[in-house]
């Protein structure tokens, strides 16, 4: 923080340490050194051959005592001060405990990590919103889409090409994705990931969602019919809506996740209230048995 006139604010003493360096004490300028302690006060010198115990007390007049630097204990912030909650740091996520019970894990009590994957046009962040809306927890709906477009000037659209700088910027969404939803987790916030990560595509692949977010995250494609896609990339505008030919391309690709042992949701004939129903009974059963991936 900058502020407009007067000099900066001193560094926060700290316990057990002196003025902080380059600072000078109240009442005092640098190069002009406040009056000497007066005789008999704390601080002032002994006179010679006396020893320090016997140090004969001098009469000094009140009018003639020089002023004393005034000392003030620290206030402590208000209650309502905002910046003075301890957050526990995020780490990597864990795989979620099934109960200790015999039964069917309730998702819908339980602190979860989520990577919602699919196509353009899947449904993937209508359904992702839903979801986290309608827990019986806290919840967050992190999309890494959203996050990307954080970039204004010099955003590398990857619909110009991929290349280096669209790249880096996806691995830099991801990774701060990642971040996210580590230190959600660690507050007691479940998170909602959601991302077109292809299966023969290993630079947008799940090994960066695990590396940044951990082991515990639960996979789960979304992947409605081609025409389905098709119709929901219409209704979408600027530059999240594709070509035909595009969106016919990437889905064609998804399809590599069949065969891969990750659960797949077709919700063509879904709606979204629906898909998130199904979304809780999958992530039943991974919690249950979580996926190798």
């Amino acid at each position: 923080m900058q502020h407009a006139v007067g000099a900066p604010l001193p560094p926060p003493h700290q316990p057990g340490h002196g003025p902080a360096a380059g600072w000078s004490p109240a009442g005092q300028q640098p190069g002009h050194p406040g009056p000497a302690p007066a005789p008999g006060f704390a601080g002032a010198p002994v006179p010679p051959g006396v020893p320090p115990t016997q140090a004969p007390p001098q009469h000094v007049p009140a009018h003639h005592a020089p002023a004393q630097p005034a000392h003030h204990a620290p206030v402590p912030p208000a209650p309502d001060t905002t910046g003075h909650v301890q957050l526990p740091p995020g780490g990597p996520v864990a795989m979620p405990s099934p109960p200790p019970a015999a039964g069917t894990p309730d998702p819908t009590a339980t602190t979860l990590a989520v990577l919602l994957i699919g196509p353009a046009g899947a449904g993937k962040t209508s359904v992702a919103k839903y979801w986290a809306d309608t827990r019986r927890v806290p919840t967050a709906h992190i999309s890494l889409d959203d996050v990307r477009e954080w970039v204004r000037s010099g955003f590398a659209d990857p619909q110009s090409g991929w290349n280096d700088h669209s790249e880096a910027q996806y691995r830099l969404a991801r990774r701060t994705c990642g971040f996210s939803a580590r230190n959600f987790l660690a507050n007691g916030i479940s998170c909602i990931l959601d991302d077109a990560v292809f299966p023969d595509r290993p630079v947008v692949g799940l090994g960066g969602w695990k590396r940044h977010v951990g082991p515990g995250l639960l996979p789960v494609v979304l992947l409605p019919g081609l025409e389905i896609v098709l119709e929901r990339n219409a209704e979408r505008s600027g530059n999240r809506r594709l070509t035909d030919e595009e969106v016919a391309h990437i889905h064609g690709r998804m399809a590599g996740w069949y065969g891969s042992g990750l659960p797949i949701i077709d919700n063509s004939q879904l709606d979204v209230p629906a898909t998130a129903r199904v979304l809780d009974d999958v992530l039943a059963r991974s919690i249950a048995s979580p996926p190798q991936w």
